[in-house]
């Protein structure tokens, strides 16, 4: 019986070979992924529908961030790349984190996503004078070095160290260098709501002592009035933090910083309103083009590649660098 089998899909496959040779081809041309990406001029996410403040103000403009459009490395896309304009084909392992695949690289970005989303909030109450209460500072486990010796898991919250309530990265780095070199430090954190409890092994790395882990910083504050902030699933990053401190602002106080303009840019913020450097300019500022933004908001370090982009392909809009929210506030302010 298993002869006659094997007989018939023998003769099947040989009378069919070419049809069955073109469904492999098919499947490999649209779902095997090269190590690759491809990006290009994304769009503009318009955050007056994003920020929700209570009783707040509503401008007659809009304040929105941009994005980089970025694919996977399906072969489709990977060709199209070498045609399309502004469509640029980037190695995987130059865009993710060492150590780290594609997947866990965008968990890492998450992270960072409400991060910043914090450090918006801190900062757009701080300078608009309004009330923000900082109850507690989580450090979060954002990246964890090949050479660490720990349990430890991408977006573990570490509650204490040993113990101690250490809150922030440089107090955990002074606390480490007060120990003896291949000493293990016991952290208690919180991982899917549970707490539990992690070791990490001291190693020895450029005459400083390291638990091998990168944190960022998880908040739990009020406000007043109070504020709500959307996001989509399939959001990572910081580099929105800028454009939504600003919304946040705008809609904290009287006076409209929109002007009636289309304001698009992008930025990372910390807590005391610095703004920060990224990546994707080009693929930002030409989607922001694409969108007719009037005026494009970016970070003092990205400004000569923006600068560059912009005279390279004749874009309209204003551009302007910014080094704090305080300074984008005020030339937005002073805009014409």
């Amino acid at each position: 019986m298993f002869n006659k089998l094997y007989d018939k899909v023998k003769k099947f496959i040989k009378e069919n070979w070419s049809f069955l040779l073109g469904i492999v081809v098919i499947f490999c041309f649209f779902y095997v992924e090269l190590p690759f990406v491809v990006y290009r001029p994304g769009g503009i996410v318009d955050l007056s529908s994003r920020v929700e403040v209570e009783n707040g103000y509503k401008g007659e403009g809009s304040l929105s961030m941009s994005y980089v459009s970025m694919m996977k490395g399906n072969i489709p896309f990977v060709l199209m790349s070498f045609v399309l304009p502004n469509w640029d084909l980037v190695e995987t392992k130059q865009i993710t984190y060492e150590n780290e695949s594609l997947e866990e690289t965008i968990e890492t970005d998450k992270i960072f996503l409400e991060e910043g989303l914090d450090n918006a909030t801190i900062s757009a109450y701080k300078l608009a004078g309004k009330e923000i209460e900082i109850k507690e500072v989580y450090p979060v486990v954002v990246f964890i070095d090949k050479r660490a010796n720990t349990d430890l898991q991408l977006g573990d919250i570490v509650l204490s160290t040993d113990g101690k309530n250490i809150n922030a990265l440089a107090d955990l780095q002074t606390y480490i260098n007060s120990l003896d070199k291949d000493a293990t430090v016991s952290m208690q954190v919180l991982r899917d709501q549970k707490e539990i409890t992690c070791t990490a092994r001291l190693f020895e790395l450029d005459g400083s002592l390291k638990v091998g882990v990168s944190i960022a910083n998880k908040y739990e504050y009020e406000t007043n009035p109070k504020l709500t902030i959307e996001t989509k699933e399939s959001e990572s990053g910081s580099s929105g933090g800028l454009m939504t401190a600003l919304s946040i602002y705008n809609a904290l106080v009287e006076e409209d910083i929109t002007k009636g303009k289309k304001i698009v840019g992008t930025g990372t913020i910390d807590s005391e309103g610095v703004v920060g450097e990224i990546g994707g300019i080009k693929y930002k500022l030409l989607g922001a083009e694409k969108n007719h933004a009037d005026i494009f908001l970016c970070p003092m370090e990205n400004y000569e590649e923006a600068k560059e982009v912009k005279e390279k392909n004749h874009l309209k809009l204003n551009l302007i660098p910014v080094k704090t929210l305080q300074e984008a506030v005020d030339v937005l302010k002073n805009a014409s």
